[in-house]
């Protein structure tokens, strides 16, 4: 018997690729602010090797935020994962996830979440949404970092979609 092991190309090997889609081709992104140091392009792009115990995007004020990405052309999304990071402020995040057919004329909600942040305990809130969106032109993730109204600012780790 003849035998030989055969290597994938690493574009190619799942172990480093998860199939999330690669956003710096297919969307352009919108924000409503951005601390310096923490850009959104972290949070949101492969190649940025943030981990998702670290903040990637913060905003650069407190209160409720936006980030919507608008894709340049109509996509099929099927999965949906993101990562909060909170590890200095007791705070209770409310987030809502939305998506618009129609180039955001219109939005139907994904998911409406509310999280505790209880450091130095619970620090970190991850989250994996399945999903059959046809035609999605916009996804938007509307943050509200304190339903308290404290100063918390709203924050990503990581946001992957394919």
């Amino acid at each position: 018997m003849r035998k030989r092991l055969a290597r994938l190309p690493e574009s190619q090997d799942p172990s480093r690729d998860d199939g999330s889609w690669d956003l710096e081709r297919l969307a352009r992104v919108e924000i409503t602010s951005e601390e310096p140091g923490h850009p959104i392009e972290a949070a949101l792009l492969t190649s940025a090797r943030v981990a998702v115990t670290e903040v990637a995007w913060k905003a650069a004020e407190p209160g409720p935020q936006t980030v919507r990405v608008i894709f340049d052309e109509p996509q099929h999304l099927r999965r949906i994962e993101l990562a909060f990071v909170e590890p200095a402020v007791s705070r209770t995040q409310e987030f809502v996830l939305r998506w618009s057919p129609d180039n955001g004329r219109t939005f139907v909600d994904i998911v409406r979440q509310q999280w505790n942040f209880s450091p130095p305990g619970t620090v970190r809130e991850v989250e994996t949404y399945r999903v059959d969106l046809l035609n999605l032109t916009v996804l938007e993730l509307s943050i509200v970092p304190d339903v308290s109204g404290g100063p918390a600012r709203a924050s990503l780790s990581r946001l992957r979609l394919a």
